[in-house]
């Protein structure tokens, strides 16, 4: 009579549990020497321990967990996804040995931080903050409100992705790239932070030359009405421009840039300059 062999199976409450484990502990254990590891161990610790029947085995899986790894963790939620998918496909006897799921691991830490930080940290972000600054200002209770719906934001995305990766397991990755979905969003979050910085620019810096001058036949000519026929808002463009062209040939030093801003402005307002 032959041997009846049990298939080993997470559910999807075994995964959901581990992505709000990972989510709630991501950026709680950070350290020099592995950074997010402890993190991603402890999230995956009881669906390891449901697959892994052995003591050895388990051992084996925790140690692999604990060596370094560090990327964005909304991102990083995908790296999540697709190491359960593999630890399950070993433990039910796939060839698959453990240096592999360490080498996918590191593999996928940069691009899926590289991209997350571009995504999350480098649109998204900047965006409902903006909204959240816009509704402040005009006196609205939501304008502190609305900053929160970020971090709901990336909760989601971080469930879609982790969920995502477990479901396609280590394909997923070369799926969602070979299909050009990322550079797709890369590029529309990229023009629409474009835009929104854009346009808050030009809500939001004010600079203008109060100076008057009074010619021969009496009349008087006003600078700034004389710049405005030329091109509207020229000085807050000219200031945006400069503080970019600063930031991208010097350095990113932002508390000088804020010093110096705030000195030429003492200093205009003092003289009648603006």
């Amino acid at each position: 009579m032959s041997e009846v062999v049990t298939q080993k199976k997470l559910t999807k409450r075994d995964v959901r549990n581990s992505f709000f484990m990972w989510a709630l502990l991501v950026e709680a254990s950070n350290s020099y020497e592995r950074m997010q590891a402890l993190s991603f161990c402890v999230s995956i610790m009881k669906p390891l321990r449901k697959l892994y029947d052995d003591e050895e085995a388990y051992r084996e899986a925790l140690e692999r967990h604990l060596q370094f790894f560090n990327s964005e963790g909304t991102f990083g939620s995908l790296i999540g996804g697709i190491t359960l998918s593999m630890e399950e496909e070993k433990a039910n006897g796939a060839e698959i040995p453990g240096e592999m799921i360490t080498g996918i691991k590191t593999g996928l830490m940069g691009p899926m931080a590289g991209i997350g930080d571009t995504i999350v940290w480098g649109t998204i972000r900047p965006i409902i903050f903006s909204f959240g600054i816009t509704l402040a200002m005009a006196g609205s209770v939501w304008g502190g409100l609305i900053p929160f719906a970020f971090a709901f934001i990336c909760l989601a995305l971080g469930y879609v992705l982790y969920m995502f990766g477990y479901r396609v397991g280590r394909e997923s990755v070369q799926t969602m790239l070979q299909s050009g979905m990322i550079k797709d969003v890369i590029t529309g979050s990229s023009i629409l932070g474009l835009f929104m910085m854009g346009a808050l620019g030009a809500s939001y810096v004010k600079l203008s030359i109060p100076i008057e001058i009074v010619m021969e036949n009496a009349d008087t000519m006003i600078v700034q009405d004389m710049l405005d026929s030329i091109i509207p808002g020229m000085l807050p463009l000219a200031a945006i421009m400069l503080i970019y062209l600063y930031f991208d040939k010097k350095e990113q030093a932002y508390n000088k840039i804020l010093i110096l801003i705030l000195i030429i402005s003492l200093a205009g307002s003092f003289v009648g300059l603006f």
